[in-house]
């Protein structure tokens, strides 16, 4: 008796869940875009924020280019005096009092100005590179966004075909049941396992959305649409390794990558910055024009003025030295990022060689499987089959075709992988 209590209470809780789950899943919302790859990086080129703060540095770092040009402002300096006392006067401009004006210019010697330059250049140069890094990192996030959405939504509608199927097959069972025919615990079986697809699809759903969400912060796209990416399968089916070795591939990516021209660049900075230090070293002249009425030993003198500031204690020794260290700082990161790209280009290449291998022997028809199916639903209505059979069967459908997308998508991935590690989009499906 407590058996049979037990069955007819999981009997009511999953016919609730049968219930609750059973309406399909609704037509594309209205606000639903198609999306291609080439569309999409036109629009995250055009709109996303980060690279448009990013270019704004390097439009900062530029002007500094132009600042590093301009020579020092002159100096004007006005002498009057404030009270006469042979007259009484305050601020006697007259010829009895004395009015004293100086201008002064100041010239950097040891290339000074010009090592500036070089500084600010190779400076706007870090930030260029820095640029197209960043742009390398948020396409391949765009790129594997993208791909991962369409396999995803694959998977859904695998997912949609088989949940309608097996709601057809939950109901007219459900009838027989009603009918006194088959045994509830048959039928308890049957929703359970309906229960399972569409939990597994709703988790599948919940990805989706996070995804999706991520694609819209890429585009700059505040209007909250659902995409559907559009790929072209036999594009993606092309996708091959040939032609491009391993070593040929490190070869390119430590030229191509531009986190390692970020960092020669800044090599080539420290560079320039001990050149400008050591021009800092030699002091530069002040060269003066002076005026005095009637201050002086003769009326209205006239001076030319020459300054230098005598280099005893400070000739820029400690930051000749900081820049010097700063060379062998830049040196051993630009040693590492070389270091770091070549291994991840050998990560990628074994990881697209080994998936690409698992596909190309993968049999990826699916024609023959959804043939079986037919016949499997047709055997187990004529009771050929056990419920154990049904649905293990049904289990194996299901995974084959889930798994294959997910294989797919593991492929692409490797392929986009293998582009952001070499720094160019050699492998494209579109």
């Amino acid at each position: 008796m407590p058996r049979i209590t037990s069955l007819f209470a999981a009997f009511l809780l999953l016919t609730g869940f049968a219930r609750a789950g059973a309406t399909p899943l609704p037509a594309a919302a209205p606000d639903t875009t198609q999306l291609t790859l080439p569309a999409a990086e036109k629009r995250f080129l055009e709109g996303n924020l980060a690279l448009l703060a990013q270019q704004y540095n390097v439009s900062a770092a530029e002007a500094l280019i132009q600042q590093a040009r301009l020579w020092d402002n002159p100096t004007i300096s006005l002498e009057q005096n404030a009270y006469n006392p042979a007259t009484h006067k305050t601020l006697d401009v007259t010829r009895t009092g004395n009015t004293a004006v100086q201008v002064q210019q100041l010239f950097a010697l040891a290339g000074r100005r010009k090592a500036a330059v070089g500084v600010a250049r190779q400076n706007a140069l870090v930030e260029q590179f820095n640029f197209q890094d960043l742009l390398r990192q948020l396409r391949y996030q765009l790129r594997t966004t993208f791909y991962d959405l369409y396999f995803k939504q694959q998977s859904v509608a695998v997912y949609d075909k088989e949940i309608a199927s097996f709601q057809r097959t939950v109901s007219l069972y459900q009838g027989q049941y009603d009918k006194g025919n088959i045994a509830l615990k048959e039928v308890i079986r049957l929703k359970a396992f309906l229960f399972q697809l569409e939990n597994e699809r709703q988790l599948l759903l919940t990805d989706i959305a996070g995804e999706q969400a991520d694609l819209r912060v890429l585009l700059h796209d505040n209007s909250g649409a659902f995409y559907r990416p559009v790929a072209s399968a036999d594009g993606l089916r092309r996708l091959s390794l040939a032609g491009y070795s391993e070593q040929q591939l490190t070869d390119t990516a430590v030229v191509a990558r531009a986190d390692v021209q970020a960092r020669l660049a800044a090599v080539q900075q420290q560079t320039q910055n001990l050149r400008l230090q050591r021009a800092l070293a030699a002091p530069d002249l002040a060269v003066g024009y002076v005026y005095d009425r009637a201050g002086n030993y003769i009326q209205n003198y006239n001076a030319l003025t020459l300054g230098v500031a005598v280099p005893i204690f400070n000739r820029n020794q400690g930051n000749i030295r900081s820049a010097q260290a700063q060379i062998q700082v830049s040196q051993a990161q630009l040693g590492q990022q070389q270091l770091v790209v070549q291994t991840d280009v050998q990560q990628a290449w074994r990881q697209a060689q080994q998936t690409d291998q698992l596909y190309q022997g993968t049999d990826r028809t699916t024609s023959d499987f959804d043939r079986l199916m037919g016949g499997i639903e047709q055997s187990y209505a004529k009771r050929n089959l056990t419920i154990v059979e049904f649905l293990d069967f049904y289990e194996s459908y299901k995974n084959n075709l889930v798994q294959l997308n997910n294989l797919r998508a593991n492929r692409v991935r490797a392929f986009e992988q293998l582009n952001y590690a070499v720094g160019r989009p050699l492998f494209k499906a579109e």
